[in-house]
């Protein structure tokens, strides 16, 4: 190449600088999946809960009356156990984690490094992010195995429900370490999503056995989109409609979450 050829600049620096991104959260990644083996109590909440739960919730789906809504047992229990895996072994679980990185000064300490703030989050994130998505192949696999259930009629809704309660987890943990000041006080916190999600977002009884009102009501809630998405596109009772109003509930709150974190979160310890 002559002095006169222009090189493509875009292109390379583009990629160094994603590349440099993807190893920054990957290092960050790899030290939180240390400290979450280290913590053994935390391991064993965001890995059993979900079984647990699941195996009790069986008893409350036996006795319910499905009639006319298009679910089964399985369909009922196995987007369930999803919902689950969500709500404990991502929510609960990294609003803790966040919260005792804050308070420990090992946020403050990244951030006068080169990873942007979102880069600390997500890497910060990705132990949990990943451990939640290999329980959801394992439960929903295992569980249709199990519950003689067949493929899901909507893959693509099952998939899409999987990944946006990922994503929403994430900010929604963010959000709840904003405002909890020790990392004792994260099970105080966190009390209200989880509660709310398992009673009204159709986690243990599905939307569609709630009278018409109170189910349009309780679909706005942050976990239910997700079910919706998880459970009827795996029954196949989701309409285009549906399935739109779903993914776009689940995108606002994805949405709302990240602003409410670029405005709330704290980067040093609260006191």
């Amino acid at each position: 190449m002559t002095a006169t050829q222009a090189a493509p600049v875009n292109a390379p620096g583009n990629k160094m600088n994603t590349s440099s991104a993807t190893r920054r959260m990957s290092a960050l990644g790899r030290a939180e999946l240390t400290l979450l083996f280290r913590n053994k109590a935390a391991l064993f909440i965001a890995l059993a809960t979900p079984i647990l739960l699941t195996l009790l919730m069986r008893q409350t789906a036996s006795g319910m009356n499905l009639e006319g809504t298009g679910l089964s047992l399985g369909t009922v229990l196995v987007p369930g156990s999803i919902g689950y895996v969500l709500i404990f072994a991502v929510y609960a679980n990294l609003t803790g984690a966040y919260v005792t990185r804050r308070e420990e000064l090992v946020l403050k300490r990244l951030r006068t490094g080169e990873a942007s703030d979102s880069e600390i989050l997500a890497g910060a994130a990705l132990p949990s992010v990943v451990l939640g998505v290999l329980q959801c192949v394992l439960l929903l696999v295992g569980g249709a195995a199990l519950m003689d259930l067949g493929a899901p009629d909507r893959p693509e809704l099952v998939a899409a429900g999987v990944i946006l309660g990922m994503a929403m987890m994430v900010g929604l943990a963010a959000v709840s370490a904003a405002f909890t000041r020790t990392t004792e006080a994260s099970q105080i916190t966190t009390f209200p999503v989880i509660a709310i999600s398992a009673v009204g977002s159709g986690i243990v009884i599905p939307l569609d056995v709630f009278p018409d009102t109170l189910a349009d009501i309780c679909s706005l809630l942050p976990v239910s989109p997700v079910m919706e998405l998880v459970r009827g596109g795996w029954a196949g009772t989701l309409d285009g409609q549906e399935a739109l109003k779903a993914l776009g509930v689940a995108v606002l709150w994805i949405v709302l979450s990240v602003l409410a974190v670029r405005r709330w979160f704290p980067w040093e310890p609260r006191r």
